[in-house]
């Protein structure tokens, strides 16, 4: 009988790897970087039983979650808005509660593990708006897309949630994408060709 082996691997071994490409500057434009070691709930309200999720989500991660497009910021867990009455929580892998939630929402809502199906790219630099400026639609400007902001949108036709976290130590916006693991590869080559004109590393 053959053998597999089903080790766990990244989307992006292939597409992201070290270096510096595009533009030559001083110092790069874009920092693009996949986040690993987390795990990923998607939580969704049963019809009508918002508040008693929104119960639950307090007990279990210690922050409420986002009823519009925005993240929350707990101790160990970051809660993104992903829809009506619906919000993915990321957390350190290893203390991923699936059982405990499961049993904290009860029949309040439905919770999936999605840890293996999803990819985490994070962007940051000064030319980062720039650079989502390409294969995005929305409004990134500060005063629109403040820190805390998320949404869930497309980027060349494939879904994705996107959101902003605190600045860089160099004062530079700091966004995250979440897409499905299949197409993280696709969105990724995208990013870094688009990027290339602003140096990336």
């Amino acid at each position: 009988m053959d053998e597999f082996d089903w080790t766990a691997t990244s989307s992006l071994r292939h597409a992201l790897v070290p270096g510096t490409f595009g533009a030559t500057t001083p110092e790069p434009g874009v920092r693009v970087s996949e986040r690993t070691g987390y795990g990923l709930l998607q939580i969704m309200a049963r019809r009508g039983r918002w508040s008693e999720t929104t119960a639950a989500a307090r007990k279990l991660f210690g922050v409420e979650p986002p009823a519009r497009p925005a993240v929350t910021f707990g101790k160990d867990a970051t809660l993104v808005w992903s829809g009506a009455d619906q919000y993915m929580a990321l957390l350190a892998r290893d203390h991923l509660p699936v059982d405990a939630a499961r049993s904290a929402f009860g029949g309040a809502a439905s919770v999936s593990d999605q840890s293996d199906g999803r990819c985490l790219i994070q962007l940051s630099g000064p030319s980062v708006r720039d650079v989502l400026a390409k294969v995005s639609s929305l409004d990134l400007h500060p005063e629109a897309f403040p820190i805390g902001a998320a949404a869930a949108t497309s980027i060349d036709h494939t879904s994705v949630n996107l959101w902003r976290e605190s600045d860089a130590a160099d004062g530079s916006a700091v966004f995250y994408i979440l897409v499905f693991a299949s197409f993280a590869e696709s969105i990724c080559h995208l990013i870094l060709t688009v990027a290339a004109e602003y140096c990336k590393t």
